[in-house]
């Protein structure tokens, strides 16, 4: 009998000793750390369920890519300005949907973001269609080459392409969780964690629940566009499909790993969950390709089921953050 018949499973751990598979899990993870710090600030801070988040990862994506592609706009000129644009926009959702009760707003947001979505894969004229945009990363490669240059010159002989960018994105994601995790221990950071114990509460001390809200709101959507350009930056290009509600659960699957209300919990829960997930492309089984990818999803469900029973709160949460407005 053939061996690959008595094994029809197998593993294979030779990606694991690639340094261009820890770059590229590296890079994924630190972008799902700075999406996923917009959800904290939303759900473990405030109280308020934003399931739009993957809206404002494309308008922040989308707004630069335009602003350089079709207006000459400079790369880095373009990226306070699309940051700027996104946070109208979380404004222009927050204003109407956080008037609304948890559920209803979840459901609101979310519609929000399919809607920016398919206006971006309809607007041919503008965005160029399910083709998606190119060439808006001139300026970043020149910067990386700039790296890498620097990196042969202290005796890295041969550079991965990726790293310039795997480090530029950790280091743009460890200083907004340091930012934010000082912010929160500010009256401003205080007033945001009582709206989420008892509204009703810090509304008669006098302060305006839907003002401290929507700024939260406003605040995560800049952290989804920064999200998003580096997300466009690894994929050198910037399509619809990209963006899919998919996107904001697997930001709230890291919220869970990591736990509510800890912002460094945040970037561990990315790296962990990033790395299960591009662990399990090494699975051999006798399979389909796409029965492959479904059953890395259910490998994934079935790690955070397991988390959920023995510890609710996360690895680095607690149980008390778990009582949202109770």
């Amino acid at each position: 009998m053939e061996p690959a018949t008595l094994l029809p499973l197998g593993v294979s751990f030779d990606a694991f000793a690639s340094l261009g598979f820890w770059l590229g899990v590296g890079v994924i993870a630190g972008t799902f750390t700075i999406f996923a710090l917009g959800l904290q600030l939303n759900v473990g801070f405030t109280g308020i369920f934003n399931f739009g988040q993957a809206g404002f990862m494309a308008i922040g994506a989308y707004s630069m890519a335009i602003l350089v592609t079709e207006e000459g706009v400079n790369f880095w000129l373009s990226l306070p300005i699309a940051i700027a644009i996104t946070m109208v926009f979380g404004l222009i959702v927050g204003l109407p949907s956080l008037r609304l009760r948890t559920d209803y707003l979840a459901i609101a947001t979310l519609a929000a973001s399919e809607a920016i979505r398919l206006t971006t894969l309809n607007a041919r004229e503008l965005t160029n269609g399910s083709q998606g945009i190119f060439g808006f990363d001139t300026e970043f490669d020149d910067l990386s080459e700039s790296i890498e240059s620097l990196l042969i010159s202290v005796g890295w002989s041969d550079p991965e392409t990726l790293f310039p960018l795997f480090m530029i994105v950790w280091i743009v994601a460890l200083l907004l969780t340091f930012g934010l995790w000082r912010l929160q221990k500010t009256p401003w950071g205080r007033v945001l964690r009582a709206l989420r114990e008892d509204e009703d509460a810090a509304r008669a001390l006098g302060k305006n629940a839907f003002a401290y809200k929507l700024q939260s709101l406003v605040m995560a959507s800049a952290l989804g566009a920064i999200a998003g350009f580096f997300l466009a930056l690894n994929l050198k290009f910037v399509v619809p499909d990209e963006f899919l509600p998919n996107f904001t659960f697997i930001g709230f699957a890291i919220l869970i790993l990591g736990g509510l209300a800890n912002y460094w919990g945040v970037a561990v829960g990315a790296i962990i969950f990033q790395t299960i997930f591009e662990g399990l492309r090494f699975l051999e089984l006798p399979i389909t390709e796409v029965q492959v990818s479904a059953l890395r999803y259910i490998l994934l469900g079935l790690v955070l089921i397991g988390l959920m029973a023995f510890r609710p709160q996360g690895l680095f949460g607690k149980r008390e953050e778990m009582v949202l407005g109770e």
